[in-house]
């Protein structure tokens, strides 16, 4: 219980350096791995109760050679196509807003540096460095977030360009 007590103020402390911005990127990683996991979800539950569907009704026509055939199979893997991506490009803006709202935050805490240099007329080394520190901090965070989630992005992405890839081999002419 102690180690948690303790874990939670380093975390705390940490935000109170890093400034708002870190509850922003906060917020942004808590929406992005919300949405990862809902893919995860989805993948791993739901689509294969979709492809069941799917290649039932299509196994089920006694038509599967025409044109209207082939259309219907078309419209059947597009549609598949577009639940598997579904979100993805979302999951790719959050994890390209990340450092962009880390670089937000190290600018603001720059800008804070330089007005307190302005104001107290000295360079102070440690002042300087301590506010440098800080205005790192929401960077750091960002590209954190962001390098964790680019890895997941690229996995989702792979996933469901093959699934689908597969679900319009396995749906024969």
């Amino acid at each position: 219980m102690n180690e948690l007590t303790f874990f939670f103020s380093e975390i705390n402390q940490l935000i109170a350096q890093g400034g708002w911005v870190l509850w922003v990127i906060f917020f942004t990683c808590l929406l992005l791995w919300l949405l990862i996991f809902e893919r995860l979800y989805f993948y791993r539950f739901q689509f294969p109760h979709y492809l069941t569907k799917i290649c039932g009704q299509w196994f089920d026509r006694q038509d599967r050679q025409s044109r209207l055939a082939n259309d219907i199979r078309n419209e059947m893997v597009c549609d598949a196509s577009i639940k598997l991506h579904s979100r993805l490009k979302l999951i790719q803006t959050l994890v390209a807003l990340c450092p962009m709202l880390g670089l937000l935050g190290t600018v603001t805490g720059m800008v804070t540096v330089f007005e307190i240099i302005s104001v107290t007329g000295t360079a102070d080394a440690q002042n300087m460095a301590d506010g440098v520190y800080r205005a790192t901090i929401p960077t750091m965070a960002g590209l954190t977030v962001a390098l964790s989630g680019y890895y997941f992005v690229m996995r989702l992405r792979q996933w469901a360009d093959d699934e689908t890839s597969k679900l319009s081999d396995h749906l024969t002419v």
